[in-house]
């Protein structure tokens, strides 16, 4: 039976697991507490791919000794071998007494195979439902999207003034968002494996799509969605491609020479099929996913042609909108999704889970496209 005492050593387990966020794909972040009677005996987290995983990492912070007492992982045990061991036979081996975990991993290698092997050897175990175990879901989300689709998990980024606007009648957009969502948005990008914009946002905004944090933190794939390959050989993203990794995704019509000169310049170049003219997001997101090592998770920060694109094409998860307290106004100034658009309000997109919080003078405002998590 689950007590107060199983969440609260969990939540510890969690609050673990958040310091390998963004540095363990394609691992998922995990974290393991070991306890016997009430002490805390060991704990640990997976650190980055081909480190210890949390169990093992927890048990070597208890000198090994852990037989009769009860571990708290975020995820199912692995039971198969990667680049380590599996996890269910270190734990059998040790003597654990009883596992508590907090979600299922649903990889195919996994999907509770895990949990059977851990109960065959005789070893209690309880998987834990509620805030808790939502919690751990949305913690590895676009790992468990990945595992069940194949496919990214995509977060729509965008920051906006009060009415709509994510630049003037002019195109200035510096900044409509301040510091502190700057800040914050320079996390979501150490979290992403990949960030996407189009090519429009490449040629106006020149930007680098770096994360810019302090800290061991790998730099995100950059990519263009870009179906002419039109991006400029002096532009910054170009420019470092050889010290951050940056693709260029075209369609199939995108002229040959073109191409070439991307490649010369250190971009790498994916060829996606074409839809109605443009870019199939569909393809290219597959394509993306079945890289090696794939893209798990891609934060699609602009512009508002590619967001309509993604937004027709259903593939967006998450949507995470900056809401600055100002007005803008301006007939021909530009909202975060443009294109078609839909014809009546009944067909529009609808959110679920929608949260907000503070940050600096802004409101983050932040709602998934399923009602329940991955």
């Amino acid at each position: 039976m689950v007590t107060g005492i199983d969440i609260s050593f969990m939540q510890r387990a969690l609050n673990l697991a958040e310091l390998g966020r963004g540095k363990t794909s394609p691992n998922p972040a995990v974290g393991a507490v070991i306890v016997r009677g009430d002490e805390v005996i060991g704990e640990g987290y997976h650190k980055r791919a081909g480190a210890d995983h949390a169990e093992v990492a927890a048990i070597k912070s208890a000198n090994g000794d852990i037989s009769g007492a009860t571990v708290y992982v975020t995820l199912e045990p692995c039971c198969h071998k990667g680049r380590t061991g599996p996890c269910t036979e270190v734990l059998i081996e040790a003597g654990v007494s009883r596992v508590v975990m907090a979600a299922l991993d649903p990889s195919t290698k996994v999907n509770g195979k895990g949990m059977r092997a851990l109960e065959a050897a005789g070893i209690q175990v309880e998987l834990l439902n509620g805030a808790v175990a939502a919690r751990a879901r949305a913690q590895n989300e676009g790992f468990r999207k990945h595992a069940v689709t194949g496919l990214p998990f995509v977060t729509f980024k965008s920051a906006m003034s009060m009415d709509g606007k994510i630049a003037t009648k002019s195109g200035d957009s510096r900044w409509i968002s301040g510091k502190e969502s700057r800040a914050l948005v320079h996390a979501m990008r150490a979290e992403a494996d990949a960030i996407a914009v189009g090519g429009g946002t490449a040629l106006v905004d020149d930007p680098m799509l770096t994360c810019r944090l302090a800290g061991d933190y790998p730099q995100p794939l950059r990519i263009v969605f870009d179906s002419g390959a039109n991006l400029s050989l002096e532009s910054n993203l170009a420019r470092t491609a050889a010290e951050v990794r940056t693709m260029v995704i075209v369609s199939s019509k995108a002229p040959d020479a073109s191409v070439d000169a991307l490649r010369q310049a250190g971009v790498e170049v994916m060829v996606a099929a074409s839809a109605r003219g443009r870019i199939d997001i569909g393809d290219a997101l597959a394509r993306l996913g079945s890289m090696d090592p794939p893209v798990l998770s891609l934060l699609l920060e602009g512009g508002p042609t590619l967001a309509a694109s993604f937004v027709e094409a259903g593939v967006i998860d998450k949507v995470m909108v900056f809401v600055a307290p100002r007005l803008i106004g301006g007939e021909s100034a530009k909202t975060p999704v443009e294109g078609g658009g839909f014809n009546l309000v009944g067909e529009a997109l609808p959110l679920f889970r929608l949260s907000h919080q503070k940050i600096g003078e802004d409101i983050l405002i932040t709602a998934y496209t399923a009602e329940e998590e991955w």
